[in-house]
């Protein structure tokens, strides 16, 4: 936060009786967290998702510290200032202040005495006074000014928009999943713990002496579950790709076993999936900070795609992005530069695709191209390029010009950024979920909510319930 002007203290002779000073201020999620990193205090009623109660609805009450600590803002940024020192606090809490609630903060000078203030000060919510206080305070000897200072950046490591797709598939029927190979315990408890969450009912298809071996290894009852005896790799992903096929099945889930085995299955033209376009991968990315879900593709399928192959990738990525409740996805494809350049060939295609959405080639939303990185998610450098439209500065999707390229801005997001990530391969009739080995639990529940809100997309061409959100 940066102070956005000086902040000057007065002495003791300085201050009448009576002079006063008020903020206010809105309780949010990371205030809350920030308070719990900072003091250790773990209370579960403090916190924004927990119940600390047992009532069944999270309460996310301010502590009486964090409040008496709004007083202490007004103390030293105003009345007397910096350099003030609080000697005696007494207070009394009152109502509960909330998270999402904003609060009246007031200090009032009420008496003087031997080169001490003594202030009254109030913390106001909508339920009423939540805190009153009585503060001492000594005002410095040697009052200062001083110039705005700029705190360090705090970032909370959340993923709102990936609770609010795994919120959104509560009005959805779990997608009947094939799972392919799951003779790894990762492979099998990222299924299990979909199924406990009903986005999916998995179909384990594999060895069963290995898909049981994983079971007890996690101690986890699988007897419940429909399971396939599949002899090796290739026919368990002829297997999934069949009961897709044959309407038994809405998705496949990729388990123990290598990509390239599970994807020549979906393109298979005797059992496979094949649609009209071409298949291609799509990372969903959950960026701290970030307004708003982000799309990168091509990382995982097409290695050097041309035209029109891209193309297919961009209308992929569109459509799934209107299946998770973006009205109008804003695709961005990216090139190292913004200009056209002949010895670029990224941004001859970036161009020809942006013509092909403005000629109806692609359809459901707006594409711009050539975008470098910056000016494709930085309104503030889009500017400086004057670069205009709806997409420059604003991209959800980021196309990128081939799977290198993608596949190090997706992993630099993760691993730098600290974004957690769903993964699909789109293009086929059906979802086709596709998750790595060195991917979190987390990763693998949120890609299963994925594929279960496109594969309800694709029967019904809306977003569940709750979804949709303005672009």
């Amino acid at each position: 936060m940066t102070q956005t002007s000086t902040i000057k203290a007065r002495g003791y002779d300085a201050i009448e009786i009576g002079e006063h000073a008020e903020l206010t201020r809105t309780v949010t999620a990371n205030d809350l967290v920030f308070y719990s990193h900072a003091s250790g205090d773990l209370n579960p009623l403090h916190l924004p998702e927990l119940d600390g109660d047992g009532d069944g609805v999270a309460e996310a009450y301010a502590p009486t510290a964090y409040m008496a600590g709004l007083l202490s803002a007004l103390v030293g940024n105003t009345l007397p200032g910096p350099g003030s020192r609080a000697t005696d606090f007494k207070g009394e809490a009152g109502a509960p202040l909330k998270m999402g609630e904003t609060a009246r903060v007031r200090i009032e000078i009420v008496a003087k005495s031997g080169g001490l203030l003594t202030l009254k000060g109030i913390v106001e919510g909508p339920g009423g006074v939540a805190l009153t206080a009585q503060i001492t305070v000594a005002p410095p000897d040697n009052p200062q000014s001083f110039e705005a200072y700029e705190l360090p950046d705090l970032l909370v490591r959340r993923h709102p928009h990936f609770d609010r797709l795994l919120k959104a598939c509560d009005g959805i029927e779990p997608a009947r999943t094939g799972v392919v190979q799951p003779h790894s315990e990762d492979a099998l408890d990222g299924a299990l713990k979909a199924a406990a969450r009903e986005l999916i009912t998995p179909i384990l298809i594999g060895k069963r002496t290995k898909i049981e071996a994983a079971a007890r290894a996690l101690g986890a009852d699988i007897t419940g579950f429909e399971l396939i005896e599949a002899e090796d790799a290739e026919a368990a992903a002829a297997t999934a790709c069949r009961m897709v096929a044959d309407g038994d099945a809405d998705s496949v889930m990729k388990g123990h076993l290598h990509t390239d085995t599970l994807l020549r299955a979906v393109l298979s033209r005797s059992h496979g999936l094949r649609g009209d376009r071409r298949l291609s991968h799509a990372f969903i990315l959950d960026v701290p900070g970030r307004d708003g879900l982000l799309f990168v593709t091509d990382a995982a399928v097409n290695i050097a795609p041309d035209l029109l192959a891209k193309a297919d990738i961009v209308q992929n990525a569109i459509d799934l992005a209107l299946a998770l409740g973006l009205k109008v996805p804003k695709a961005a494809i990216l090139s190292a530069v913004e200009t056209v350049n002949p010895a670029l060939p990224s941004t001859l295609d970036a161009a020809a695709l942006s013509k092909m959405a403005d000629r109806g080639q692609i359809t459901g939303g707006l594409v711009d191209g050539p975008l470098a990185m910056d000016n494709a998610v930085d309104l503030e450098a889009a500017a400086v390029k004057k670069l205009t439209g709806p997409v420059a500065g604003r991209a959800d999707i980021l196309v990128a010009p081939n799977l290198e390229a993608g596949n190090m801005l997706a992993k630099e997001l993760i691993y730098l950024a600290r974004a957690e990530t769903a993964g699909i391969v789109l293009g086929a009739r059906a979802p086709v979920i596709l998750t790595s080995r060195a991917d979190s639990a987390f990763s693998r529940l949120v890609s299963c909510a994925v594929a279960a809100l496109h594969a309800s997309w694709l029967k019904t061409g809306e977003p569940a319930p709750g979804l949709s959100r303005d672009a």
